[in-house]
């Protein structure tokens, strides 16, 4: 699916100070994004889908919906360890409009990998949507090995998968197997060059919300065979990429799309607000990104 190839968005759900949805800020989100991204990913992790009612998480992607002003694909994210659920929140969800479902791999309870190719499997049967897969095992404390996700990659619905276990050479043996149409993208945005560099499709990107134009730049050069040029052009984002994640992610996003005045920096708990000592070096290592 070329629709999903460059750099996908994962986006932020900004909040107000009431701790609602700010759907103000939400649609200025929308409207800086567009200027450089492929196409938007809504309520991943990085959205906090773990903390939104239903009701909130059908209001956020009727939103994205119908202000998208710039007609770019949308990969909606649904997933979690009770198989039935999953599929219950599928079919109770109106997908009109959605290109892909990004679903992560069971969390918590440690599946084998059998248990997980029948939970994609079940979950790819019914859905009315093509499935990319979510790789992420610091969050879920188990592995899509290479195997499982060749094996799933044989299934016509699941088009791809978004890899964030860090494991190259796990990468590299998906990338030399896979067929020919399935997208292998970077979950880990200072990977982005790499995986383009085994054959991969580019990056679902957790600084695209700051920095659009900048991916575009990054995957442009990757994708014209631009190796060296993608990996210079990412180097600059080395010391704020950490930052993202030191409170918790999205707490250093929201912080630095704070100081760059596109939304408030709330959060909601578990989270908590970036510390003053985080919210500094932000700001410091912003300022030295933006003097090139």
């Amino acid at each position: 699916m070329k629709k999903l190839h460059g750099t996908g968005v994962a986006l932020v759900t900004p909040f107000d100070d009431q701790g609602d949805i700010d759907y103000t800020a939400l649609k200025r989100l929308l409207r800086h994004t567009a200027k450089g991204v492929d196409y938007y990913v809504v309520l991943g992790t990085t959205g906090e889908s773990a903390t939104l009612s239903k009701h909130e998480k059908q209001g956020i992607l009727d939103f994205v919906r119908n202000h998208n002003t710039a007609r770019l694909p949308i990969v909606y994210g649904i997933g979690g360890n009770n198989t039935a659920a999953v599929i219950e929140e599928l079919m109770d969800t109106d997908l009109t409009g959605v290109d892909a479902l990004l679903s992560v791999s069971p969390y918590y309870i440690k599946p084998s990998q059998a248990g997980i190719i029948q939970h994609y499997e079940t979950i790819a049967t019914v859905s009315p949507v093509p499935l990319l897969l979510y790789n992420i095992p610091g969050r879920t404390a188990s592995n899509l090995t290479a195997d499982t996700i060749l094996t799933l990659a044989d299934n016509p619905r699941i088009i791809g998968v978004k890899d964030s276990s860090g494991n190259i050479e796990q990468c590299m043996r998906v990338a030399r197997q896979m067929p020919k149409d399935f997208l292998l993208l970077s979950g880990d945005d200072m990977l982005t060059s790499t995986i383009y560099a085994m054959g991969g499709s580019g990056v679902i990107s957790v600084l695209a919300n700051a920095f659009p134009v900048a991916f575009r730049r990054i995957t442009t050069a990757a994708r014209e065979g631009q190796l060296v040029k993608s990996s210079r052009y990412l180097m600059q984002f080395l010391e704020i990429n950490g930052l993202m994640y030191e409170e918790g992610n999205p707490v250093g996003l929201k912080c630095l799309l704070g100081h760059m005045g596109l939304m408030r920096d709330n959060v909601r708990l578990p989270h908590a607000p970036a510390s003053r000592n985080l919210s500094e070096r932000i700001v410091r290592s912003w300022e030295e990104i933006k003097k090139g």
